[in-house]
């Protein structure tokens, strides 16, 4: 085990990090995705620093295929775009570079400084952007070229202990961010790291101040989640924690007041998980499937809708509505809730046309096998 130090004020050095050689954090170059490796070693030939950093680092330790190797460098994003000419440079507060291979998506983001607090805008060094990352095991460097883990907030026996630990005081982590509590629980449910009761409480304390959050922001969490092929385990945490009603405020609702609701609504995201995990392009559709089908199912007498031979293109609308609303905040494209809806209708024995524009339209995967409409 190697040490990294600097100095203080009077030049004394003080050890700043642990370093894991690769005999001890057991890191296999062969699993790390080439052309991460690639956009590293140009970094450094360019004489920047550039490491794979947060949960790819994770992942690696314990033996996991990563889905995303997220570098971080010292240079600007400017003179990143320069270095790639496959690459885009992205945000608005915080500006980081996508640097494409193919389909194929890498973020590189400049070390970030910790003098605007947890949530500020600054380029920084190293030192500073390990405690601008919310937990431990988030908060690994390596470097490929070395082969060395860099460790400056016990994230490696954290993660060896199964222990999900904020790196960011706890009185000002949420109050900063408030999503990191949504990322806190998908980390808890995801990896198997116990959430230490005061993170907890500090939680299920600090869940509405993800009311003033966006809608694009949790439209993009909830994304996460129900690609993640764990929504279960996610969503069951973020129920104990009472952050779900925020992220899906009317199925919440529902399952506070009818526990029937709730048993089924969570069986259908156990099969929309199995169904992601065995299918990795699942589209969207099929996803919004699971997520609506209790709620459109109770909307009416469906069996009787039909011996009625009530309007199509009524039910459709005001099917829409009451769907577009039981999502909310959630935003998702237009395009893929129609299909969901249409999909749940014909399960109710309603079958839709689909206009032009959505014929066009490639075809859903299966979402219940037999039960998907074709468009």
């Amino acid at each position: 085990m190697l040490f990294r130090y600097s100095a203080d004020k009077n030049g004394n050095p003080i050890k700043k990090a642990v370093v894991y050689t690769k005999e001890e954090h057991g890191i296999k170059l062969q699993n790390i995705d080439p052309d991460a490796l690639r956009i590293i070693a140009r970094l450094r030939d360019a004489g920047f620093t550039a490491y794979l950093v947060g949960g790819a680092v994770r992942d690696l330790i314990v033996g996991k295929t990563p889905k995303d190797f997220d570098i971080v460098t010292d240079a600007t994003p400017s003179r990143i775009k320069k270095i790639f000419r496959n690459s885009r440079i992205i945000g608005r507060r915080f500006r980081l570079v996508h640097v494409f291979f193919g389909t194929k998506i890498f973020e590189v983001s400049t070390f970030r400084s910790i003098a605007d607090g947890s949530v500020g805008n600054s380029f920084g060094d190293i030192d500073e952007d390990v405690m601008r990352r919310d937990f431990t095991l988030n908060a690994l460097y390596y470097d490929p070229l070395k082969e060395h883990v860099i460790d400056y907030v016990g994230g490696v026996q954290d993660i060896r202990k199964k222990i999900l630990r904020p790196v960011i005081p706890m009185n000002r982590i949420f109050i900063d961010d408030p999503v990191r509590m949504l990322r806190a629980i998908k980390y808890s449910a995801t990896t198997g790291c116990k959430m230490p009761f005061l993170l907890a409480r500090k939680i299920r304390k600090s869940a509405h101040l993800l009311s003033p959050v966006s809608p694009s922001r949790l439209t993009e969490e909830m994304l996460k989640i129900i690609n993640s092929g764990h929504a279960y385990e996610i969503i069951s945490k973020a129920l104990e924690s009472d952050v779900y009603m925020y992220l899906q405020p009317a199925a919440t609702a529902l399952m506070y007041e009818n526990p029937a609701f709730e048993k089924s609504y969570m069986q259908h995201i156990k099969e929309m998980d199995t169904h992601v995990r065995n299918n990795p392009d699942t589209p969207l559709s099929t996803k919004l499937y699971y997520m609506i089908y209790d709620f459109t199912a109770g909307l009416t007498d469906w069996k009787k809708e039909v011996e009625q031979k009530s309007s199509v293109s009524e039910i459709y609308v005001k099917t829409w509505g009451e769907c577009r609303n039981f999502v909310l905040p959630m935003n998702p494209q237009r395009s893929e809730l129609e299909i969901a809806i249409r999909t749940v209708l014909r399960d109710m024995g309603v079958t839709v046309r689909p206009s032009k524009k959505s014929s066009r339209r490639r075809k859903p995967a299966d979402g219940r096998a037999a039960k998907q409409p074709t468009v």
